[in-house]
């Protein structure tokens, strides 16, 4: 049995909190210096929908465009085209100042701590981070925020003075999700956020996570290459390729009845889709 605590299989009930609509982006390489520019089209007209308190895994191959429409969603990148509706609003009609309310509301957990973590920092001072950036509370309310999410994240409070080097990969990304959950998001993008850890230390995040999701309502879209994972995690998939969503089913559905043939062949490429399967029936 999966881990998430979605139990559903109808997911008609859960109103979208995302819509992505034909959403483009478009790279140029080269400049005012070189004889030729180069257009590098990273998405094309890719759309997804994401409901709320719900998990949407979505897989395909690298270079697919999987992190390119993440930085999108996350307001990291501005699309060249299509929409981005969140909650009901159209973020891609907005100015940077409109904009700015929707930054606390979305955050994006990338696969690598370490470099996403500041050094300097320590434990505290990196939850309270974003805090400080925003103003809010008082010094020691901050403090006390941050002691209260690490507990929550499953680290030790005697550990807020520690820097992120001096914690395991998995305590780092205990540390990025404490962080990313100060500022009480509703969406949380996990741009291949396990990929890089051991089984067991995958284990008790996806746990870890599902207990987040329960407490707070929280919607995330979980990338990822490993469909064991996503399996484990996921009420939706998306499926990803060539720069495009291909296709969107509920989970249990994809992988037991995948449509589009490039989803049928990643799947039949993974040894263990038969026990995916059985473990998504079991």
């Amino acid at each position: 049995m999966r881990l998430g605590p979605n139990q559903h299989t109808e997911l008609d009930w859960a109103e979208p909190l995302v819509r992505i609509e034909r959403l483009s982006k478009r790279y140029v390489q080269g400049g005012a210096l070189t004889r030729s520019r180069v257009i590098v089209q990273a998405l094309n007209d890719a759309s997804l929908t994401i409901r709320r308190g719900t998990t949407l895994g979505l897989i395909g191959e690298s270079g697919s465009g999987k992190s390119t429409l993440a930085r999108c969603l996350a307001l990291l990148e501005k699309p060249s085209g299509g929409s981005i509706w969140f909650s009901g609003d159209n973020l891609t009609e907005m100015d940077s100042r409109d904009l700015l309310p929707f930054h606390r509301r979305i955050q994006l957990i990338f696969q690598d701590p370490t470099s996403a973590l500041n050094p300097r920092l320590t434990a505290a001072e990196i939850i309270t981070e974003p805090l400080t950036v925003q103003g809010e509370g008082t010094k020691l309310w901050r403090r006390r925020r941050a002691l209260e999410l690490m507990d929550q994240v499953g680290l030790s409070a005697r550990w807020e003075q520690r820097r992120p080097l001096e914690f395991s990969g998995g305590q780092r990304q205990r540390l990025a999700i404490a962080r990313a959950l100060a500022l009480e998001p509703e969406l949380l993008i996990l741009d291949e956020a396990l990929s890089s850890l051991d089984l067991a230390n995958q284990e008790m995040l996806l746990e870890l996570l599902a207990d987040l999701q329960a407490a707070h309502t929280l919607t995330y879209l979980h990338i990822s290459h490993d469909l064991r994972l996503v399996s484990r995690c996921a009420d939706e998939v998306a499926v990803m390729n060539e720069r495009t969503i291909v296709e969107q089913k509920s989970a249990q559905e994809l992988f037991a009845n995948p449509g589009h043939r490039y989803t049928q062949e990643l799947l039949a490429a993974m040894p263990s889709l038969e026990s995916i399967c059985l473990e998504r029936s079991a």
